[in-house]
């Protein structure tokens, strides 16, 4: 067991008992690497994205606020206080589309819970271990959030990586602050108060902010409690909580269910493309397509695309811009058929208004199938030759059933971080060996811009 049995009234109540009473040493081998993975792939996703200028923007407002405990944002020379900080790369990690995810809930997890992480650990010298044991503990509060108010919150158009992540990471940082289990019930109460994000912003950069925000908001809950802040105790399970207000359909029993000897951590895989996860498999079945037919986009006739109502709901919005890109049925088959892979160079501006693309993309068709598994697809292609070919994926690469290897997740650091190569094989090398760091600050400071 990773903790002591708890008998207690409230959800917050049972969530600060188990934050506070984990302890790394009982922690398995495989959760350990886990974590490593996580950040890896979390860097790799915020290096991806610390030149674009929607990051600048957040960099720009929130300097006004740095001083002489500022800490890194990743890719870049400025250095901001914990919380700009924290806003500021939980957005570059989430940018592009890569970054790891929930399959259950559709959570993204590392953006929002490790970015204030590696900021407070920065800030007061806090080692390896120290934020590879506060991730953990934060994912398994934000998805175990997600799994009670799902799939109605995300379909009544709550933006789940936002709303639940502020609770992921309040915990990840009342674990670093090491406070009492009543003072993370209170920091879990106020991040109840800070939990927002909607779904009809993701085709633009505010579905960004609020993934920055649950990352700044979720540290600031937890410094709130740490001085003596309180909360309601059922903040967020109480008639007028934070599950009342986020949908009706709430299953209190998800989030203590079998706390601290089953976890959703290991629920969490990584992206091997940079747009929404429910593509992965159209992108796959059709390279496959590809392989097989070897016939030029002139030549396609149709491509039906079957599904479930998740895919049909995040995928059919016309592609005008590269955000739009990465949330589009039509684009996602496009680039696969035409190109035969799906890089972010394949998601950007180029590739949205190339007219070879664009015409393939109108041949493009969805349909429902209802029984189809989220993150699952089946793509009929058929050519004006007459032939016809159907490829069903049902674990797409990256999925926790296909999973990204170590060295494909290296590979997409090195792909991530092109900017600055010569750094990227001391960074990869570190982060494996992140249990051993007494102090992060050398990393950290490796992981900004000269």
């Amino acid at each position: 067991m990773m903790i002591r049995d708890v008998k207690a009234k409230f959800v917050g109540e049972a969530l600060g008992h188990f934050v506070a009473e984990s302890s790394w040493e009982p922690m398995p081998a495989l959760m350990r690497h886990e974590a490593k993975r996580s950040l890896l792939n979390y860097f790799a996703c915020a290096l991806g994205s610390a030149s674009d200028p929607t990051v600048g923007i957040a960099v720009k407002l929130m300097s006004p606020a740095a001083d002489e405990q500022s800490v890194t944002v990743v890719g870049r020379s400025e250095r901001l206080e914990p919380m700009g900080a924290a806003f500021a790369n939980a957005i570059s990690a989430n940018l592009l589309d890569y970054d790891d995810t929930h399959w259950n809930t559709a959570i993204h997890p590392a953006a929002p819970i490790a970015a204030p992480a590696l900021a407070l650990a920065e800030q007061r010298g806090l080692s390896g271990t120290d934020v590879l044991h506060a991730l953990i503990l934060g994912v398994e509060v934000a998805c175990r959030m997600g799994n009670a108010v799902s799939p109605q919150h995300y379909a009544r158009g709550m933006h789940i990586t936002a709303t639940c992540g502020v609770f992921g990471a309040a915990a990840a940082c009342a674990k670093l602050l090491n406070l009492r289990a009543e003072e993370i019930w209170a920091a879990l109460g106020i991040a109840a108060s800070q939990s927002a994000g909607i779904i009809e912003n993701l085709p633009t950069a505010a579905k960004n902010v609020a993934v920055g925000n649950a990352a700044r908001n979720g540290l600031l809950a937890a410094l709130m409690a740490q001085e003596g802040y309180a909360a309601a105790p059922a903040a967020i399970e109480g008639p007028f909580g934070w599950a009342k207000a986020m949908g009706d359909d709430f299953k209190l029993g998800e989030i203590t269910r079998e706390l601290g000897r089953q976890w959703e951590f290991q629920a969490v895989a990584f992206k091997a493309y940079p747009c929404g996860f429910v593509f992965h498999a159209i992108i796959d079945a059709c390279i496959e397509l590809r392989a097989t037919l070897r016939v030029p986009g002139r030549d396609i006739l149709d491509v039906l695309v079957q599904g479930n109502q998740l895919l049909l709901d995040r995928g059919t919005r016309p592609v005008v811009t590269d955000r739009d890109a990465r949330i589009s049925i039509g684009h996602a088959a496009a680039i696969a058929l035409l190109r035969g892979r799906a890089t972010p160079e394949e998601f950007s501006a180029a590739a949205v208004t190339d007219p070879e693309l664009r015409a393939l993309r109108m041949k493009v068709r969805a349909e429902l199938a209802p029984d189809m598994p989220t993150g699952a697809a089946a793509v009929t292609l058929t050519t004006r030759d007459g032939r016809r070919e159907s490829v069903l994926i049902r674990h797409a690469r990256g999925s926790r059933e296909n999973p990204l290897s170590d060295r494909e997740l290296e590979a997409k650091f090195r792909a991530c971080a092109v900017h600055s190569a010569e750094r990227s094989s001391e960074r990869i090398r570190r982060l494996w060996s992140l249990e051993s760091a007494g102090d992060l600050a050398a990393l950290l400071r490796l992981m900004g811009a000269p």
